[in-house]
């Protein structure tokens, strides 16, 4: 009883469409900041170094430089704060959890980028294909 009340309380705040990214996308996160009596929409750019939990409690870290420095940010997804995220480059990742990047400075943060043909990203396309096996992946290429 108590785990479906709290289902429905949740799903109010709930957003209808999260945005889309994954570990290692560059992304820029619009924040709501509130001054006084001024609201105005601050941008954090950076790269996703962690996604965790789900529903309601989702959050996500993004990782950048400022004056050589490392600076974290954690957001929830959820967040009537988080106006937006916005993928500006995409990287291919082998792990979850990019903490290595904190012990690299300079060129050697970059990540490498996920490939991209002419009809959209590798990413939309698997997604599209539902994971498929790799023999409908070259009977698509012998058409």
């Amino acid at each position: 009883m108590s785990q479906e009340l709290l289902k429905k309380a949740s799903a109010k705040s709930l957003k209808a469409d999260p945005p889309e990214f994954e570990v290692g996308d560059t992304v820029i996160v619009s924040v709501k900041i509130v001054e006084g009596e001024k609201e105005r929409v601050q941008a954090f750019r950076g790269t996703v170094i962690r996604r965790q939990g789900r529903g309601i409690g989702q959050t996500f870290t993004v990782r950048r430089i400022v004056a050589n420095e490392g600076v974290e940010r954690t957001f929830p997804v959820h967040s009537p704060q988080v106006v937006g995220v916005e993928v500006i480059r995409s990287g291919r990742t082998r792990r979850s959890r990019l903490y290595f990047l904190r012990k690299r400075v300079g060129r050697s943060t970059r990540l490498r980028d996920t490939r991209e043909s002419a009809g959209g990203s590798a990413r939309a396309k698997t997604k599209a294909k539902g994971g498929a096996s790799e023999d409908a992946a070259e009977a698509d290429g012998e058409q």
